[in-house]
């Protein structure tokens, strides 16, 4: 029996609309297609939904309401629950999903399923999760990175994959409901999204969903909501953190990540994985997403000796505390996927004497509490994006003799101008680090777009210093 076949009942000759024609939308409804369904794909965007023409979906911009005789809305996951197509189909009493659940009904009919190791949290889950997938790959299994990371969950699924790590967001935890992981973990909860949930409590608990049915739960134990929302959960609870682990943690003894919950052999206590060298990027937050990895893929079977291997063989991700270069004595670090204040913090922290490039869009979170955690460290901070001016409030409550500039709203001049400030405040031995704290929406693309017009702003201003009097200072 082949894989579609397997799927043939679920969709077969049901009507689907598929909210969002981005990826995920694009997966969905060719897998829908591929099962029999009659697909219908709706998005605002007239010009992305024409990408979609390939796929053998009707293709109708800007619906309101489902058509007539939908069975089923497969939405993508930045839609809000008030948005009004999702409002209609309810009120219709037409099931509303998300690809993760569809993905997990594909997965549930097959006669092998995959396993599912689910990574979630405000920082640290791609990281984790790409580390996860290093590890996994290490003890040869069939095993990918997927969901909230890049590649679709569906696109797994239909793939073959045996092991599935999985990045999940707050979004994609929000429609699904019947998720079920082999092991899964929440890496941290700090202010992010509140203008989607609402509340903290509200994104905490779309978080703790990753934890439903599952085999063994993973926890923080240096993060209170992590382990409040393991707590809540019947499954094995395995918690990790920077210390010397006692039985049931994973941990830190000198310099060597340990093992002692989920030792293959009952007669040992502990079990060394890795030593701290191995885990790259260096600093205390990659440390505890190694742990975090880790902890997951032994609850699958990993033998330690893999652990270490794929910890060694990880690449980080591209703006993710990347070095890009010294001018003058000043390194310069490019972190624009630090896009909330809890990411920043586990940046400026891993630093000495720091010119911080902060803002953006803070999606409601506060930046008090971080400005006061780090205020010692700044030699100067230079402000650019939507919330410039919360960030200068702050900065004046809790470091008010720290230098500030603000740059004038644009796109790359706005960067050109923001590293040119900060190279003028830094000092030799300062690390100029963007960790805007922030959304990018505002004035880039995405992060990376961020990211890359730091680079590029790095390198004209490394160009200028070169060729000015003497070579510069």
């Amino acid at each position: 029996m082949t894989p579609g076949e397997h799927w043939a009942g679920l969709v077969t000759g049901r009507r689907v609309l598929v909210a969002g024609a981005g990826v995920t939308g694009r997966s969905v409804a060719a897998a829908l297609v591929a099962m029999g369904a009659e697909v219908t794909v709706t998005d605002a965007n007239a010009d992305r939904l024409a990408e979609l023409a390939d796929t053998g979906a009707a293709l109708v911009p800007g619906l309101a309401e489902p058509p007539p005789g939908t069975d089923l809305v497969v939405t993508s996951p930045g839609w809000h629950p008030t948005s009004p197509l999702l409002v209609a189909a309810a009120t219709a009493g037409v099931e509303v999903i998300g690809e993760i659940e569809l993905a997990w009904r594909m997965s549930a009919r097959l006669p092998e399923p995959p396993a599912w190791l689910v990574v979630t949290g405000t920082n640290g889950k791609t990281t984790t999760v790409c580390m996860l997938e290093s590890i996994l790959k290490a003890a040869g299994l069939n095993a990918v990175a997927c969901g909230n990371v890049g590649l679709p969950v569906v696109d797994a699924i239909r793939a073959g994959h045996e092991v599935l790590a999985v990045e999940l967001s707050s979004f994609q935890l929000h429609w699904q409901s019947s998720l079920r992981a082999e092991a899964s973990v929440v890496l941290n909860v700090a202010e992010d999204h509140l203008d989607w949930h609402g509340s903290l409590e509200e994104y905490a608990r779309a978080k703790g969903r990753a934890h439903n049915g599952a085999k063994t739960v993973v926890h923080n134990l240096a993060d209170e909501w992590s382990t409040r929302l393991a707590a809540e959960h019947d499954g094995t609870r395995v918690g990790f953190g920077l210390g010397v682990p006692r039985p049931g943690e994973l941990g830190l003894v000198e310099d060597l990540l340990v093992d002692r919950a989920l030792v293959a052999d009952p007669a040992n206590a502990a079990e060394e994985l890795a030593a701290l060298a191995d885990v790259r990027p260096a600093g205390p937050h990659n440390v505890a997403n190694a742990l975090a990895a880790a902890a997951l893929a032994r609850a699958h079977g990993v033998p330690p000796e893999a652990v270490r291997e794929g910890l060694r063989a990880f690449v980080p991700g591209a703006h993710r505390a990347v070095p890009v270069g010294a001018v003058d004595g000043v390194e310069f670090v490019n972190d624009s996927k630090a896009t909330n204040p809890h990411a920043a913090a586990g940046s400026l922290l891993a630093f000495g004497s720091v010119v911080w490039v902060a803002g953006g869009q803070l999606k409601g979170a506060s930046v008090d509490d971080l400005v006061q955690r780090v205020a010692g460290r700044l030699r100067g901070v230079v402000l650019l994006g939507a919330d410039a001016g919360v960030f200068a409030a702050s900065l004046a409550r809790h470091a008010p003799d720290v230098p500030v500039e603000r740059v004038a709203p644009g796109d790359d001049e706005a960067m050109i101008a923001a590293v040119r400030a900060a190279g003028a405040m830094a000092r030799s031995g300062d690390v100029v680090l963007l960790a805007p704290a922030a959304a990018s929406l505002d004035m880039y693309a995405n992060y990376a777009h961020r990211g890359d017009a730091f680079v590029a702003a790095v390198d004209r201003w490394r160009g200028e210093r070169d060729s000015g009097p003497a070579g510069g200072r």
